[in-house]
């Protein structure tokens, strides 16, 4: 799977391909001009789905089973809102912020995050959803509230590759929640995460909490990595509890995490100055990568800018493939660099794409690909 990737951007998805020189370059361009949010590359069947945010338009899904010619299906919508719902938050889909595939045993369930926090499944690759109500209407949601956007969204699904009915999410600014029954009911999962944003007695609240990315890890599903909005954490029992890594250098501030598929010691981080200014720290582009655990970090500068770089990397835009040796990472500023060797050099790819929301590793396409001019 190594061997492509694809860039959603804030005008157009790209898919890239390595030539037979070695060299990586555009195979394809879909939904040119126009913002596409997050891009999910189905394991299971190899389709690949594509959340489009066009504004006055509204929120559209797009599937493709070749790669190349997208057909439009269904996209997440909430029922009406109750005349009698004290609840502030807009009941439409704002943005759709996360794909997930559901397990290998249900081949044909999607889960999808939006903006504001609504979970949704498919039980038909996305021709219709249903909204999970059972987290929704928890009166613990009326107290999530926005961090970068407006309003609180989901971001982050994890599904249990042991057990597809158990289920983690992580929201911004709502915390982690878990179900060991396929979404019938939850329970927080932030206990060990704190917040330094919040009063005092709110430190610890499940609600404030700010994952800006929570990762699962393949190989050893009872490891969680999370990037928060104050330090990176880490936990061992399924989110039972979570432990604060604090030897990140040179800053525990991020959005993006990534995390070896055969190793769940190994992980890395996108670090980068908060608040004021999200850039990087001294204006030098760096990976942060641990292979024990968080005990110790090395930072991977090598083929990454060095002065006078100002790329975020968002929540998405950091991504290892099945071999956990190429990772491909895209940039606030429409770079995109790709490494071969899990990140002690990285290759630039491109400087010119619009600014990039998410990158992930697809097949190969197999319909005709149009040459990129």
């Amino acid at each position: 799977m190594g061997d492509r990737f694809i860039a959603a951007t804030r005008k157009g998805l790209f898919a890239f391909e390595r030539s037979a020189d070695g060299g990586w370059g555009i195979s394809n361009i879909s939904f040119l001009g126009e913002p596409v949010s997050v891009v999910l590359a189905d394991p299971r069947d190899g389709s690949l789905y594509a959340a489009l945010n066009l504004g006055h338009f509204g929120v559209k899904l797009h599937r493709s089973t070749d790669g190349v010619r997208f057909e439009e299906v269904a996209a997440p919508h909430f029922p009406e809102k109750p005349a009698s719902s004290a609840d502030e938050t807009p009941w439409n889909v704002l943005q759709i912020w996360s794909l997930e595939a559901g397990g290998a045993d249900e081949p044909n369930v999607l889960w999808a995050g939006t903006i504001p926090g609504g979970l949704f499944r498919s039980a038909d690759r996305g021709e219709s959803w249903e909204l999970v109500e059972s987290l929704w209407e928890r009166p613990d949601r009326l107290a999530w509230r926005g961090g970068g956007y407006d309003h609180p969204g989901i971001h982050s699904i994890c599904v249990d590759p042991r057990d597809s009915r158990r289920l983690t999410v992580g929201v911004s600014i709502g915390g982690v929640w878990h179900s060991e029954d396929g979404g019938a009911s939850w329970e927080a999962r932030s206990k060990g995460m704190f917040a330094v944003y919040v009063p005092p007695e709110l430190r610890e609240d499940p609600n404030s909490q700010d994952p800006h990315r929570v990762v699962q890890s393949a190989s050893n599903p009872d490891v969680f990595w999370a990037q928060h909005h104050n330090g990176v954490f880490r936990t061992r029992v399924t989110g039972l509890s979570w432990q604060e890594i604090s030897s990140v250098s040179p800053s525990v501030f991020g959005f993006a995490v990534a995390v070896h598929p055969r190793d769940p010691d190994v992980a890395w981080f996108a670090p980068a100055i908060k608040d004021e200014c999200r850039v990087p720290v001294d204006g030098k582009l760096v990976v942060a990568r641990t292979r024990d655990g968080g005990a110790s970090f090395e930072v991977l500068r090598r083929g990454l800018p060095q002065q006078h770089a100002y790329d975020l990397v968002y929540r998405h835009a950091l991504a290892v493939d099945d071999t956990g040796d190429r990772l491909v990472m895209g940039s606030t500023t429409g770079s995109l660099w790709i490494s071969e060797n899990q990140g002690d050099r990285w290759e630039g790819v491109s400087t010119q794409l619009p600014p990039i929301a998410a990158v992930q590793f697809a097949p190969a396409s197999t319909g005709t690909t149009p040459t990129a001019g």
